[in-house]
């Protein structure tokens, strides 16, 4: 593997902390929104965690989002 090439990596639904729908805050944007589900990457080699993506949705519509799971929190 070469310095430009990223570990080969797959993407799943993961396990949502809250209830689906529940408005959660991002703590650095401020932004808010209803939490929608939650994506994970994954290394193909060995099955751990490489990151978690929280994917949101406005509430009354608008673009959806995502951000690290760990920076948001239930409003």
């Amino acid at each position: 593997m070469t310095q430009h090439q990223k570990p080969a990596t797959n993407l799943n639904h993961g396990e949502l902390p809250w209830p689906r729908e529940t408005l959660v805050v991002d703590t650095v944007s401020e932004r808010t929104g209803l939490l929608v589900g939650v994506v994970e990457e994954r290394y193909k080699s060995n099955g751990k965690l490489h990151k978690r993506q929280a994917f949101m949705r406005p509430q009354g519509g608008g673009q959806e989002w995502d951000v690290p799971l760990d920076r948001i929190k239930p409003v």
